[in-house]
């Protein structure tokens, strides 16, 4: 059975079309995803961003997609309001009730932190937990 991976990224600012350049890196790595059989739950395509609740109903489907998910792919983006609200769900779900998960920070190579304290830092963390 194929592996399932819920993949957070920034949504607004590809959807108003600021940044073509990240557009592209986000289908790439889904693509390349999905072409090593993974089964990819992505936000920016699979959730209808039209919501008549102001976001419920957004976040209810992400958040259920992100139970059924057996690994956490995040594209970090500091600015990304739609991202830190998913990073706080699976930090929840992995971090305080147990659930374990593979997380992997797609673009951890690109992300400059210089902070003391970031949420960064503490999915760097979850990431490597996971991985023992």
């Amino acid at each position: 059975m194929a592996k399932t991976v819920f993949f957070i990224s920034p949504v607004a600012a590809v959807m108003d079309n600021q940044n073509p350049e990240l557009e592209m890196k986000l289908f790439r790595y889904v693509l390349s995803l999905e072409k090593r059989g993974y089964v990819v739950y992505w936000p920016l395509r699979d959730t209808n961003q039209v919501d008549i609740t102001g976001g419920l109903t957004i976040c209810r489907r992400n958040f259920k997609s992100i139970i059924d998910a057996d690994e956490i792919h995040i594209w970090y983006d500091e600015t990304s309001g739609g991202s830190k609200f998913d990073m706080g769900g699976v930090f929840m779900l992995c971090e305080i009730l147990g659930v374990k998960k593979r997380i992997v920070i797609a673009n951890e190579k690109e992300v400059q932190d210089d902070c003391p304290k970031s949420f960064f830092k503490i999915f760097q963390a979850l990431a490597q937990k996971a991985a023992r």
